[in-house]
């Protein structure tokens, strides 16, 4: 999307629709909800926590524009769900780290994510108080699956030159772009998501 419209190249979109079929929800889902998986809505985890409406998760990956090799956090990981997508569009040559406040979520996560035989992604708890995890050179693609009340800046320095940051900030989508040491941000649409904490 470009200021509301999609920004759509056919290529990645087949790759994300593909890495959604292969990688189907309900594997991600508690047992009492994989029957519901094929409803586009949020469906519940625990202590508030959500497995994403799937056509908002296939608009956040489409923004996102996941190249092969790229090394990509996935902010927010819950079930897996997402870093096991990332996994697929990166390929065994990229890298994906999920990271998760909830340690039981996290290993949960963790757990579903083993199943699927992505070894070059992982699911890790995050830090209480620090939001991502800067890395050498920086991440080339940065998912957020949470809403915080404004952009966070620690995150978007966290970006490598050329990256892509796709969060939702209070209801809106934000993609923001590093381009030769320039930021430059977007809006894509209005979103409801879980607060990031």
């Amino acid at each position: 999307m470009r200021d509301g419209r999609e920004d759509t190249d056919p290529t990645r979109a087949a790759d994300v629709a593909d890495a959604m079929r292969v990688l189907a929800r309900e594997r991600f889902l508690p047992e009492e909800q994989r029957d519901r998986a094929h409803e586009d809505r949020p469906l519940p985890l625990w202590r508030g926590q959500t497995n994403s409406q799937p056509s908002t998760v296939a608009s956040m990956l489409r923004l996102l524009q996941v190249p092969v090799g790229a090394r990509v956090l996935d902010v927010g990981s819950g079930s897996g769900w997402t870093t096991a997508l990332l996994a697929r569009l990166v390929g065994p040559d990229g890298v994906v780290l999920g990271l998760e406040l909830d340690p039981e979520l996290a290993a949960w996560g963790s757990s579903n994510l083993a199943a699927c035989d992505l070894p070059w992604a992982r699911i890790e708890p995050a830090t209480p108080g620090a939001l991502g995890r800067p890395v050498d050179g920086g991440w080339d693609r940065i998912l957020v699956s949470a809403s915080p009340r404004s952009l966070p800046t620690v995150l978007v320095d966290q970006l490598a030159d050329g990256g892509r940051l796709v969060i939702p900030v209070r209801s809106t989508m934000h993609l923001v772009e590093r381009v030769a040491g320039r930021t430059r941000v977007t809006t894509h649409g209005s979103y409801t998501f879980v607060p990031l904490r």
